[in-house]
């Protein structure tokens, strides 16, 4: 139990926490069918495998951090047809629930599974989620590679979600894949965080980057033993 508090403690330190409001698999059908222009939000979500989303009936993660020597994890299980959340420690123990119920003895764990799972699908957040704003493309030199790339930012609201108010400079490329990202805690005009977005991997046609790391080398991020059913 006192991993476990730790770990959700640990939680609070990370990237802003969303709850998206929209049926996602009625988003992922109505993208896929109709045959307007694509917005450029449209654009990177459709290139990291937005089309797939449908077809998803179970997604399994495992979210990693090593900071220095210290490392922690937790695993997840995901339907997101019945949007129902399964949540397992390095002790076997697990905790499942809906997230239409949350309450207060699960809130900690959906608290934590929005943020992990944000990390892993923030191209289809840029669909999923409500009360945001996102600009306009505009090229400019990335923080930690300094290439040229695309960028456009994320604003989220002040009202609604765990924590309201946070932006995001998300940098991509030419073929809309997310390279880096800038996270600001409450809108600030300072990066509270900057990583990367590498190792991409095909998961049944999800394309997940796997690892987050900063330009420092003493951070990274990282997802291990994901499978998508």
């Amino acid at each position: 139990m006192k991993q476990l508090l730790t770990i959700l403690c640990l939680a609070t330190l990370m990237i802003a926490c969303k709850s998206e409001t929209k049926d996602q698999n009625t988003i992922s059908e109505t993208i896929s069918e109709e045959k307007k222009e694509l917005t450029t939000p449209e654009k990177i979500a459709k290139a990291h495998g937005f089309d797939s989303w449908k077809d998803v009936n179970t997604i399994e993660f495992t979210f990693n951090v090593d900071r220095g020597d210290n490392h922690f994890e937790r695993s997840w299980s995901w339907e997101p047809k019945e949007n129902r959340i399964s949540f397992s420690n390095s002790k076997d123990s697990i905790i499942t629930f809906k997230r239409s119920q949350v309450d207060p003895i699960n809130l900690d764990y959906d608290q934590a599974f929005i943020n992990d799972k944000y990390w892993l699908l923030v191209p289809f957040q840029l669909i999923w989620d409500e009360g945001i704003t996102i600009s306009d493309a505009v090229k400019e030199k990335a923080p930690i590679s300094n290439s040229e790339l695309n960028k456009i930012t994320l604003t989220y609201g002040n009202e609604g979600g765990y924590t309201p108010g946070d932006a995001y400079d998300i940098y991509f490329d030419n073929d809309h894949i997310i390279r880096e990202w800038i996270y600001r805690k409450g809108n600030s005009k300072e990066p509270s965080m900057t990583t990367t977005f590498e190792n991409y991997e095909d998961f049944n046609g999800l394309k997940i980057a796997k690892d987050h790391k900063t330009a420092e080398g003493n951070f990274n991020l990282y997802f291990s033993n994901i499978k998508v059913n």
